[in-house]
């Protein structure tokens, strides 16, 4: 499944507007972030670290 990202200002109420007849549609799915998280851990997209040693560890390549 393709995944879009849509970037408008929250205060213009045409692009509001838009983004909810388009959902009204049914064509797309609205993913909240916490739905995405638990995709995430789901699918095992997710690191595990010790602790935060550990993690600068791996992130900087120390």
């Amino acid at each position: 499944m393709a995944e879009i990202t849509l970037k408008f200002d929250a205060k213009n109420t045409l692009a509001k507007k838009t983004l909810d007849y388009i959902l009204s549609l049914g064509v797309f799915t609205k993913v909240s972030g916490i739905e995405q998280a638990l995709n995430d851990e789901k699918n095992g997209k997710i690191n595990h670290y010790e602790n935060s040693k550990d993690l600068f560890q791996k992130v900087l390549g120390k």
